[in-house]
């Protein structure tokens, strides 16, 4: 049996030396070492050996297997040394070359005008609130002086969850909630999304957004309204903006106006934009209705203030010089990476 172990020895290293892949190579060690393999075969046979002999074999045989598992792994090593140089010769890289860069997003335009928006209204003190998308209907009509038969009310058609509770038709519930909270002064911007049972076309949406300002101290006016939002078309639209106030009427302001500046694109000489009127309206505002401020927990004899409505889809549209407002939503690559 000394003499077959030793024989084994030595032709599994003769093998060892012709191996030319891992497969050749899982072959032989399942051939001499596997379970069926001759080295185990050998040990199976120490049964018939004398007490004597036994130990001295299985000591010869360990090693033997122990020898066979070093060659064999020995043997791996260099293939795997000798595949990586044959594909290292086959391949080429130019390490000079750019890498794939993966494209980076970027900010919604209807994100970076609002942001703008707001910077510019808490430059002059407002602080940014927001609220519930789903509202009472105390708080979207009632409040603001829609009475529950009121006309105003099919205007603003939106979707009820039920008779009490529906999707806001604007941010100005937040105006009802800020006063009901927090005494005068008070000075909030409120952007957000609204709802309206509109058909989609170029100009208008089932939802989009708004901003509501409102301010209440003493001793606010129209010429405290005029100069506030003066300053915010400025801003938006550059210092060159000149602003116009239209006697207009909302239930929740007294009196109530809208607001036009000069057209961005031609500065108010007329063009396509403007419709060759010069203006473009951008806003709805007025001084807080008492009703509202009576509602609220507020003396109107005391406080006054002023609140103004404007559609951020509408501002970005005019900013941007773009037609259609659904471009906005449609999440079109080519047209979002302009901004």
């Amino acid at each position: 049996m000394k003499e077959t172990l030793e024989k084994i020895k030595l032709q599994s290293v003769k093998e060892l030396e012709s191996v030319q892949s891992q497969k050749e190579l899982e072959e032989l060690r399942i051939k001499y070492l596997g379970k069926k393999g001759e080295l185990t075969q050998v040990l199976r046979g120490m049964g018939g050996l004398s007490p004597e002999e036994r130990p001295v074999i299985g000591q010869l045989a360990n090693e033997i297997r122990d020898y066979i598992n070093e060659k064999i792994e020995e043997t791996a090593y260099c293939l795997k040394r000798k595949d990586l140089e044959i594909r290292l010769g086959k391949e080429f890289i130019d390490v000079t070359m750019p890498s794939k860069r993966k494209a980076l997003g970027n900010k919604h335009p209807l994100t970076k005008v609002q942001d703008e928006i707001n910077q510019i209204f808490i430059g002059m003190g407002f602080t940014i609130v927001e609220g519930p998308e789903i509202e009472k209907a105390y708080y979207n009509f009632d409040a603001l002086n829609h009475s529950k038969y009121h006309p105003a009310r099919d205007m603003q058609d939106t979707f009820y969850f039920t008779e009490e509770i529906l999707l806001r038709t604007q941010t100005s519930p937040m105006q009802v909630r800020t006063m009901e909270l927090q005494k005068p002064p008070i000075r909030v911007l409120v952007p957000g999304k609204v709802y309206r049972r509109d058909e989609i076309d170029a100009t208008h949406s089932p939802m989009f957004h708004q901003n509501e300002g409102l301010v209440v101290d003493k001793g606010i006016t129209m010429a405290n309204l005029k100069g506030t939002l003066d300053v915010f078309a400025k801003k938006l639209y550059g210092e060159d903006t000149k602003t116009r106030f239209r006697p207009h009427h909302f239930p929740f302001t007294e009196p109530s106006a809208e607001m036009d500046c000069t057209c961005s694109a031609c500065k108010g000489a007329g063009c396509r934009v403007c419709k060759y009127e010069g203006w473009i309206e951008i806003l709805g505002a007025g001084m807080v209705h008492p009703n509202v401020l009576r509602n609220c927990g507020i003396d109107p004899e005391i406080y006054s203030g002023f609140a103004f409505g404007m559609g951020l889809d509408r501002i970005a549209l005019l900013k941007y010089d773009v037609e259609d407002l659904r471009l906005f939503f449609e999440n079109d690559k080519r047209f979002l990476s302009q901004f």
